[in-house]
């Protein structure tokens, strides 16, 4: 059996190096898995390159804190173009207690000091990942009982960088790994700004999970998530743990 573990891609090596060091781990709890690095977007190997290497059934797990396009969308659709028949995409990281609980780790290792909070996500078009950010800012409120606001780095709004102007605030990441994104965060001005989830044992264990609770029926393609025509992927450069330019 094969784990595919598929990320977005970074041009980062800090965040490349998170996602390795997350699969090695892995690897480390599973030692009769196969577990492989995949990236949905900017580099390489695809999702679609890693299973037309793989014999035998393969489980993708998204390492994804909410359900965007790339879950949706894409990661599917790589997965038909690859031609594997005995593969199943289980649902994304997000929005897990299990990683709100590591989000609130990491808040309390920053300096955390009872501020209230902003919850900083990549941001989406699609209102689905917005409600799964939505859910994990009430999940992480019930921990730190002081009020968690919403705040996104791209795409959606209100902005990160809008919400601590001239407020005293803490910024939780709902973030995987270093990045872009995680440098808006850390240069938002607010007094507390957390580091994002990393390779830490929580989503070590939710991987694990995630593969242990796969349903696989032999010979056929399983995805709780619906398909769309694959388009020709763009060339990507390569993701190398220690050689990456999220």
């Amino acid at each position: 059996m094969t784990l595919v573990l598929a990320a977005h891609g970074t041009r980062d090596p800090a965040g490349s190096r998170v996602i390795h060091e997350l699969a090695e781990r892995v690897r480390a709890r599973l030692s009769d898995v196969d577990v492989r690095v995949a990236f949905a977007d900017v580099c390489s190997p695809s999702v679609s390159d890693v299973l037309r290497t793989v014999d035998g059934p393969a489980v993708v797990v998204p390492a994804f804190l909410a359900s965007g396009y790339h879950v949706r969308v894409d990661i599917p659709a790589q997965v038909r173009e690859s031609g594997h028949r005995q593969t199943i995409v289980t649902d994304p990281f997000g929005p897990s207690p299990s990683l709100v609980a590591v989000v609130h780790e990491r808040l309390v290792e920053a300096g955390w000091d009872g501020e209230p909070v902003v919850l900083a996500a990549a941001g989406s078009s699609d209102s689905r990942a917005l409600d799964d950010v939505q859910r994990a800012a009430r999940l992480l409120q019930t921990r730190v009982r002081v009020p968690v606001e919403v705040g996104y780095v791209t795409t959606a709004s209100p902005r990160v960088t809008d919400l601590v102007r001239d407020r005293r605030l803490a910024i939780a990441a709902w973030l995987l790994a270093p990045g872009l994104f995680h440098r808006v965060v850390r240069d938002a001005g607010a007094s507390v700004a957390a580091e994002p989830i990393g390779a830490h044992s929580g989503a070590v264990e939710l991987v694990v999970r995630r593969y242990r609770n796969a349903y696989l029926p032999t010979g056929a393609v399983s995805l709780p998530l619906s398909f769309a025509t694959a388009t020709q992927v763009p060339a990507r450069s390569p993701c190398a743990q220690d050689s990456l330019v999220g």
